[in-house]
């Protein structure tokens, strides 16, 4: 089916069944459906709070997965999740109903929308996009976002909005971002990643290209990024540029960093849009409130809604998120997943002010450890104790022969815990008034932070 048909499908849809409503990244499309009319059903095999959150709006939720759910829809979303041998997806696909993947429907979505702004980048999408959010809302901009994290002032990771403005984080994994339909396309930086998909740089920038070239109205980029500089290179659209450079359309300088709270000046042109306040560490955030920033002039939002929005921020969860301070032991958890993120979230922490800094970083998929071992040992390097626990192997089989122990081998003075528990009774041990302690990954190692936390608060 083309994207003319699969737009007129969502047109002309009365009834929209969603297999697995009650994941993160379907309620904000059920709240953006909703909101326009649509009559939804849904189903799930898990009772979560964002299950309630879905009842709550009035819709009728099955829970367990049957074929007789899907009776009435003339449309039907699933999960990437939902296997194959799934009887309410069986009974989908032998329907006369139309079938497709949330990451279609997300693209449908964005079609809807006169100004679509779509966030991308190999890091930094959720953190930005949670930024830019941020600044319509306390810029009384009644905008739609889907949101890869959840964002606190919104109660989660998606809004519905009667704007024509909508905000997207769009990720180039397995091409997803290729579905959308961008009027401003963000591109926050290009670095190697999902090589087991994208195989070389040249195929990921190739995929780039073809998303800041699906954009109608404008790109905006990170003109000091060499890789981004590529890839809008030839792209005959309206070009935005940011970064640190004076030559960019935006450009930002760092007044005074204090903590968590960095004090910055921003430029438009040469020209001063004033001094900002921003609460989350490290340069690399200030590029992205930037990004943020000429995104939000773009779509009309005032200078001092943006600084309200900035100075409000206090970062998406899982994004060097606070859990605790205890006993003087300060724990953090952050998504960084890539050795650039790793690299520039430790940086910012070792920024900080405290005494030592402890990373524990749970490496993400056999493909991207053994690719980019070295990187990583070099940006764990950076921590003054790395712990590692074992690989997290997620859709992949370790066909690379790589384990956590290789990378341990490479970082002087790591201490390698090959699960949870033995990572949160050696942190036990090791932790001092004076620490911060850092969960790094984008798996499940939040757990260690939030049972170290606990485990603390019972120590006498």
């Amino acid at each position: 089916m083309t994207a003319t048909e699969l737009k007129q499908v969502l047109k002309k849809s009365k009834h929209i069944h969603f297999i697995g409503i009650g994941g993160s990244g379907m309620y904000p499309l059920a709240q953006i459906l909703h909101s326009r009319g649509y009559f939804l059903t849904g189903s799930d095999n898990n009772e979560t709070e964002t299950l309630d959150a879905v009842r709550k709006m009035g819709i009728p939720v099955f829970f367990g997965q049957r074929a007789e759910n899907i009776d009435g829809a003339d449309l039907i979303v699933h999960t990437a999740a939902i296997m194959a041998d799934n009887p309410e997806l069986i009974a989908a696909h032998e329907s006369d109903a139309v079938v497709i993947e949330r990451s279609e429907l997300l693209g449908l979505v964005t079609s809807e929308f006169e100004r679509a702004v779509c966030i991308s980048g190999t890091h930094g999408k959720t953190t930005t996009s949670a930024m830019l959010t941020q600044i319509l809302i306390y810029s009384k901009i009644d905008i739609s976002c889907v949101i890869g994290g959840k964002l606190n002032s919104i109660g989660g990771s998606g809004r519905a909005g009667k704007s024509d403005i909508m905000v997207c984080e769009s990720c180039e994994f397995v091409d997803t971002f290729l579905k959308l339909y961008p009027d401003i396309a963000v591109i926050l930086n290009v670095d190697e990643d999902h090589l087991d998909y994208f195989k070389t740089l040249d195929n990921l920038k190739a995929s780039f290209k073809k998303f800041a070239s699906n954009a109608t109205k404008c790109i905006i980029y990170n003109g000091d990024d060499k890789n981004t500089c590529d890839v809008v290179l030839e792209i005959d659209k309206e070009k935005i540029s940011f970064g640190w450079k004076d030559s960019n359309d935006y450009s930002a300088k760092i007044l005074s960093v204090n903590g968590l709270l960095t004090v910055f000046e921003a430029f438009y042109r040469g020209e001063s849009l004033g001094i900002f306040k921003l609460h989350v560490p490290g340069s690399h955030n200030v590029l992205n409130a930037l990004a943020a920033i000429a995104s939000a002039l773009y779509v009309g939002a005032p200078i001092d809604g943006i600084k309200l929005g900035l100075d409000n921020f206090k970062g998406a969860i899982r994004r060097f998120e606070k859990i605790a301070e205890v006993k003087g032991i300060t724990i953090v958890d952050d998504y960084a997943h890539h050795p650039a993120e790793v690299s520039v979230t430790l940086s910012a922490a070792k920024s900080l002010g405290f005494k030592r800094l402890i990373a524990v970083h749970q490496p993400f998929t056999y493909s991207r450890t053994a690719m980019l071992l070295d990187d990583f040992a070099k940006a764990l390097s950076i921590a003054d104790l790395a712990v590692l626990t074992e690989i997290m192997g997620s859709r992949e089989k370790n066909t690379y022969n790589i384990h956590a122990s290789d990378l341990q081998e490479k970082i002087e003075g790591c201490a390698l815990t090959p699960t949870f528990d033995e990572c949160v009774s050696y942190l036990l041990q090791e932790v001092k008034e004076g620490d911060l302690v850092i969960t790094l990954g984008c798996g499940d190692i939040y757990k260690v932070a939030k049972a170290l936390a606990k485990k603390l608060e019972e120590r006498k």
